[in-house]
């Protein structure tokens, strides 16, 4: 039969009321950092640069849409995957200096315009793939806008 263990000061001692202590709190605490700021230095470029070899193959693959390997696909790839680190690596540098609305809509752009540009590969319509973008693009900014103005104060400090 499990039974459960008497509380340390509960009713187990009759005649003595156990005393409740609140605890001081200074707010929320940050969690530690796992990796040192070397490594956070190492993943600010690492990271992008890996997106940009993925969005790169993709977009390469997509262009060929099952033919032959060119030149002209490979450079498509290499350029799309140099743009697109580039392009990831200044928003992550320059997006957070930004009011949370322009933070939300730089981002917004971005992946707007990177989806434009991969879905146009299929081989859709201009306008089928500019309805695509825009509809992705106004769904990030939907969660980019809410993600900002719940976590940031007006003038783009974090709240915690």
């Amino acid at each position: 039969m499990a039974q459960a263990a008497p509380a340390p000061g509960g009713m187990s001692r009759p005649g003595r009321t156990p005393q409740i202590t609140a605890r001081e709190s200074e707010g929320r605490t940050r969690p530690p950092d796992v990796f040192d700021a070397r490594t956070h230095r190492i993943a600010h470029i690492a990271v992008p640069v890996v997106l940009g070899l993925v969005y790169g193959y993709w977009v390469a693959a997509d262009a060929r849409q099952g033919g032959a390997i060119t030149g002209g696909n490979l450079l498509l790839g290499w350029i799309s995957a140099l743009v697109f680190a580039v392009v990831t690596i200044a928003l992550l540098t320059l997006a957070p200096r930004m009011p949370r609305e322009l933070h939300a809509l730089l981002w917004t752009a971005f992946t707007g315009i990177a989806f434009g540009f991969l879905y146009i590969q299929t081989g859709h319509s201009v306008w089928r793939s500019t309805l695509m973008s825009l509809v992705v693009a106004g769904s990030t900014f939907a969660v980019f806008f809410y993600r900002y103005y719940t976590r940031e104060d007006a003038f783009g400090h974090r709240v915690r």
